[in-house]
């Protein structure tokens, strides 16, 4: 009996750690996106963009072309797409394992129940 409570507690704790894998990971995403989103809308701007343009770098604004700040933009637009989609796959691939491991503890729980 105590060896399958500690079995039992066991993969408890590591369906946990997956939840939370799985919520630091989405949360990555997230942030990756509303990054991407804000070089969408900074891409946008520089298109209608007349004069001197500027870009930060750290707490600084240089002076550049329009067009080397649209490709600046693109590049890590880019980037973080990548970034995205690697981040997209890892989700879906732990997403699955979670629910596989869910379902193994609520079989698991229910035969817990019965005696041994």
């Amino acid at each position: 009996m105590v060896k399958r409570d500690e079995d039992l507690n066991r993969s408890l704790m590591e369906y946990e750690n997956m939840e939370k894998q799985l919520e630091v990971l989405l949360i990555q995403k997230h942030q990756l996106e509303i990054q991407r989103s804000e070089i969408r809308h900074a891409v946008d701007a520089l298109k209608g963009a007349t004069g001197d343009v500027y870009r930060s770098v750290g707490t600084v604004l240089i002076h550049t072309t329009k067009d080397t700040a649209e490709k600046d933009l693109k590049e890590k637009e880019e980037l973080l797409e990548v970034k995205v989609n690697a981040l997209a796959k890892q989700e879906e691939r732990l997403r699955s394992t979670v629910m596989d491991q869910q379902k193994k503890l609520q079989e698991r729980l229910k035969d817990y129940s019965k005696p041994s």
